[in-house]
This record gives structure tokens, C-alpha cells and sequence, in this order.
């Protein structure tokens, strides 16, 4: 069992402090351009364009993605309404993010005219290493866990940070931990989003002529769906549609629409190869 409960807070400059969830955040989006640009150029792509589309498109990931998570832990905001808008923010919705992140991403590339689905290949494996790098910013903040459990990797949490589905008894301690551990769904998704990338990059190697503009991007939406909606059963006291997880819901859609759209496209008998460049770009 895990029995670290870490502090949110890296460090303070004078009245300033600086939260592990932010650093996670930044970090990502560094190592993500760094892969999104390696893999734009292995495609021949105008890599000058990526850094403010990141700075665009990360903006928009964030709005939605803290209004996906203030919706589903309402909860925590409805008699405060102040915390939704001023730091120090608790959590973002990933949903929220790569919706609104997806939505900004096509109409920026369409704005530049550039090749969107080509660039939404260069940028699926990117979305994964967010994943995998970012979600550690939900542990030192104690968040994103599931149902308790003995499993060796279970983490323990403070009664502070519990949500309404695992309280602590009344006037126990708020730093104290009961002897409780509980799943880290924040590790599960980041190592789902390493492995995920790893693959996605194997794939636009190994099978680059037979793979169509967008598919590695469907592939993305089918892997994350998949992973998400069975990480979601362990969770408690979720946003629910009709008694079901809202989660669950977006995740189960996502997949049957990005395995619909992967299968039609590849019935149609149109001409396939790698995307423009990129046999080139491979020597």
C-alpha cells in the first residue's frame, strides 16, 4: 500500500506558491509540442505554426475542461461559487478539455489552411503524453481515485480531500487517512496515455500505407473511450444522465463513433498510401 499523502504545493516565491498540478500541466505541454512537432515534420507539415496553436488550443482545453469539472463536482461549487473562477483550481475534466481542445484545434487548422486530418495524426500521439504526464498533477492534489481497495497500489487520502462517495465519520481528523487506500484511476489513465502513444507512433511507422489521414486521431478517441469508460466504474458520486455515469455515457459514445468512422472509411475504395510526405520524409 502507498501511505503518501503528498502537499499540492511545490514551492512558495514570497506570497506566491506554486502547485504540483500546474507544474504537471506545464511539463506536459512542453514535452507534447516537443512530440507533436516531431511527428508534424515527419509528415512535412509547417511546424512554425505549432506554437500558437498550442497556446490556443490549451486555452480552450482549459476552459472546457474546468467547466466539464465543475459540472461534475458541483457539489464542491455550488455554495461557493467563487472557487470555480479563482485559483487555486482542484481539478479539470478531461472530456471538457478535448472537446472544446478538438473543436479549436479544427477550426484553427482550417483558419490556417492547413491539412487537418495530417495534423490530427501528427497531434493524437500528443494528446496521449498530456495524458500521461498531467494526470500526476491529480496526485499530489489527491484526486481522481476510485473505490477502495487492498490491491498493493492502492493510494491513501486524506478525509480532506475525500468526495461525498468515500466520507470520513464525523470529526475524524481532515489530514488523517483511517488506514484507507483507494485506486488511482490518475495512475491507470497515465499509464493507459504512455502506452497509447507508443503505439500510435508504431503504428503510423508500421502501417503507414495502409492507414488514411485521421485514422491515428479515431484510434486515439477509440483507445481513450475505452480506457475511460472502465476506469469510470470505480468511481463514486459521478455526474449521472438517467442514473448513468455521464462519463460513461460520452466514453461509450466516443468509441462507437470513432469505430464507426474508422471501419466506413476504410470500406471506401479510395486510393491509400502514407499521408503526403511523409514516404519522403522517411528516406
Amino acid at each position: 500500500m502507498i501511505d503518501v499523502t503528498p502537499s499540492p504545493i511545490a514551492f512558495s516565491i514570497g506570497p506566491l506558491s506554486i502547485g504540483w498540478y500546474g507544474l504537471a500541466y506545464a511539463v506536459g505541454l512542453a514535452v507534447t509540442y516537443l512530440v507533436i512537432a516531431h511527428e508534424a515534420r515527419w509528415r512535412r507539415l509547417d511546424v512554425s505554426l505549432l506554437p500558437n496553436a498550442m497556446i490556443v488550443v490549451a486555452v480552450a482545453a482549459l476552459i472546457g475542461g474546468r467547466l466539464y469539472h465543475v459540472i461534475d463536482q458541483w457539489q464542491l461549487y455550488r455554495d461557493d461559487l467563487l472557487r470555480v473562477v479563482l485559483p487555486p483550481y482542484s481539478g479539470l475534466g478531461v472530456y471538457g478539455g478535448i472537446i472544446a481542445g478538438t473543436l479549436t484545434a479544427v477550426l484553427y487548422a482550417r483558419w490556417k489552411r492547413q491539412p487537418v486530418l495530417i495534423w490530427a495524426d501528427a497531434v493524437a500521439p500528443g494528446l496521449f503524453v498530456m495524458q500521461a504526464i498531467a494526470r500526476w498533477g491529480n496526485f499530489f492534489n489527491q484526486e481522481l481515485y476510485g473505490a477502495p481497495t487492498t490491491l498493493p497500489w492502492g493510494i491513501a487520502i486524506q478525509c480532506i480531500h475525500r468526495t461525498q462517495g468515500y466520507p470520513c465519520p464525523p470529526g475524524s481528523d481532515p489530514l488523517a487517512t483511517l488506514g484507507q487506500h483507494f485506486h488511482p484511476m490518475f495512475l491507470y489513465e497515465s499509464l493507459s496515455g504512455a502506452l497509447g502513444a507508443l503505439a500510435l507512433i508504431w503504428l503510423s511507422r508500421r502501417f503507414a500505407e495502409r492507414l488514411r489521414p485521421g485514422d491515428l486521431l479515431l484510434i486515439f478517441f477509440i483507445w481513450y473511450g475505452v480506457v475511460r469508460f472502465a476506469v469510470e466504474s470505480l468511481k463514486a458520486n459521478d455526474w449521472v444522465f438517467f442514473g448513468i455515469p455521464t462519463a460513461q455515457i460520452i466514453a461509450a459514445a466516443t468509441v462507437i463513433v470513432a469505430a464507426v468512422a474508422l471501419v466506413v472509411r476504410h470500406r471506401r475504395p479510395v486510393g491509400v498510401g502514407p499521408p503526403e510526405g511523409v514516404a519522403d520524409a522517411r528516406g
